[in-house]
């Protein structure tokens, strides 16, 4: 294990995602969200296929046990992009992102739903508050469109709710996801994710799609290569320290969306939806250590059990 260099690339990983949203919000106003996913995925393709090459894991890592586990996946993860991308176009770069935050917070009930885990009460205490932090960040956007709102506090409340909606879907297919690293390759999951959303994107087609212009092309492509580059450094962070020594650094994502956010769109953040975040992401790393521990104490218990000589 090498911890400094899986955080450095945890934090490449988020540097390149953050950018790659900056792409779409800086087209949001006249590309639509299913072409938006469309050049997010096709253009990952090329980039995942060099870095699959590269391993030496080209073609044997693609192969699949259960294409239709792969599928359903993909649909959830395209959803969620689709309803994450759309809300970019109503909603300012730190408030996507910190109702993006739900996602690890509802993946919690959902694997605890759907998979069987265990979640005892400090986990449950923890999602609660993340999740009333989440609430704290949706209240402004939610009460000034009820009643009579002008149209661009209907648009806000609009996006905040694709977005929530868009965290479920994360969830789901972050649950998806654990489901197929138990029988599938981490690279036929990682491609086979980005073919399914081109695919699904092209369904969208028929609904306003535009021809880019050159500026629009540019950063459509480059959010596709930025993508692509960030799930590979995503997926090899992973490889040199655990999940719960990487996991704290994805909330260095509101920093930088706070710094893009009002220096690239004069996005000033409000103190309610700061509130809301730093709750959601005290929540989030509480999770974090929680499953830490209970790790060591698991390794410990195994280690107390094990014979001797």
């Amino acid at each position: 294990m090498q911890p400094f260099r899986g955080i450095a690339m945890k934090l490449a990983s988020v540097s390149f995602f953050i950018v790659m949203s900056s792409f779409i919000k800086a087209v949001s106003d006249r590309v639509p969200a299913g072409e938006a996913v469309f050049f997010r995925s096709a253009f990952a393709m090329p980039v995942i296929l060099i870095w699959l090459a590269a391993r030496h894991d080209f073609p044997a890592g693609l192969r699949v046990r259960s294409p239709l586990a792969h599928g359903l996946r993909g649909i959830f993860g395209t959803t969620n992009m689709g309803l994450g991308f759309a809300g970019l176009g109503l909603l300012s770069l730190p408030e996507v992102t910190a109702i993006g935050y739900a996602a690890p917070l509802l993946t919690v009930l959902f694997a605890a739903l759907l998979l069987g885990e265990k979640v005892h009460a400090f986990r449950i205490s923890a999602v609660v508050l993340g999740l009333i932090g989440v609430l704290i960040v949706l209240y402004p956007n939610l009460a000034t469109a009820t009643g009579p709102a002008t149209p661009l506090a209907h648009a806000e409340a609009l996006g905040a709710i694709l977005v929530l909606i868009g965290a479920v879907f994360n969830a789901l297919a972050q649950v998806q996801i654990r489901r197929l690293v138990a029988t599938e390759n981490v690279s036929a999951i990682v491609f086979f994710f980005s073919l399914t959303a081109t695919v699904l994107s092209l369904t969208t087609l028929p609904f306003g799609w535009v021809w880019p212009t050159a500026r629009e092309a540019t950063f459509l492509i480059g959010c596709g290569l930025f993508g692509g580059v960030g799930q590979i450094f995503l997926t090899s962070s992973y490889r040199h320290a655990d999940a719960s020594v990487i996991a704290p650094f994805e909330y260095a994502s509101m920093i930088l969306a706070l710094l893009i956010g009002y220096f690239v769109f004069s996005e000033t953040p409000t103190l309610t939806m700061l509130t809301g975040a730093a709750i959601v992401v005290v929540a989030g790393i509480l999770i974090i250590w929680r499953e830490h521990y209970l790790g060591l104490e698991r390794s410990r218990q195994r280690k107390a059990m094990t014979p001797l000589g």
